[in-house]
């Protein structure tokens, strides 16, 4: 069946399963379990270009996904009127530029996967970063692109199917990573989540302490 013909109603659903069933695989391949898979099958090698494997798997595999909103039959539920879509826009603008920021404060070539490929694995003692946009949330990048998605200006039935299978993947991603981070940094990120809530950022900066690195 051409993807015009599909039903209105059947169309936003497709686009939520197919978010959701983005977000299982990544989060799979995320794991520490698949990491060391590939170490089994490829040796210390995979170290070297797993983060940038993964990176570029899970780009060009969002792509149909974004995608798919346009291609089925959508309804408009509203848009923001001149001038408040300035807003909007303003603030779209201003979600990208904190997530450009918060890749930089976190060692934006690590998370590439482009230091791994440069540096043996012994140099790879990354620090618990607690300074800058980290001193007001525990992940920045993650509230960032939600404030990105849900102040479009536009917002279609397929849009909102959209948004919200990503905003499921963030919330349940960001749990995820927590149980990474807690076993990487143990006793220093488990002060660090006390202090600094994980989403929604606070009024009044965290303290940062020496004693928070690796």
């Amino acid at each position: 069946m051409p993807l015009s013909n599909i039903p209105n109603g059947l169309a936003a659903w497709l686009v939520l399963l197919a978010v959701l069933l983005y977000g299982l695989v990544h989060s799979l391949l995320a794991a520490l379990r698949m990491k060391a898979l590939a170490q089994r099958y490829f040796g210390s090698w995979s170290d070297r270009f797993y983060r940038l494997g993964y990176n570029i798997f899970a780009l060009v595999s969002l792509l149909p996904v974004l995608a798919l909103p346009a291609l089925l039959p959508d309804r408009m539920l509203y848009t923001i009127p001149f001038p408040w879509a300035l807003l909007s826009l303003a603030l779209q603008g201003i979600a990208l530029l904190a997530l450009g920021i918060g890749l930089i404060q976190t060692d934006a070539w690590s998370f590439l996967g482009l230091r791994q490929l440069i540096e043996p694995p012994t140099a790879w003692n990354p620090e618990l970063v607690v300074k800058g946009m980290y001193r007001w949330v525990r992940h920045p990048l993650y509230t960032a692109g939600l404030v990105f998605i849900w102040v479009t200006p536009l917002m279609t039935v397929n849009v909102l199917a959209l948004n919200l299978g990503l905003t499921i993947y963030i919330i349940v991603g960001a749990y995820f990573e927590e149980r990474k981070l807690m076993g990487e940094y143990g006793e220093a990120y488990r002060r660090y989540r006390q202090d600094t809530p994980m989403l929604i950022p606070r009024l009044h900066p965290r303290k940062v302490f020496k004693s928070e690195t690796r």
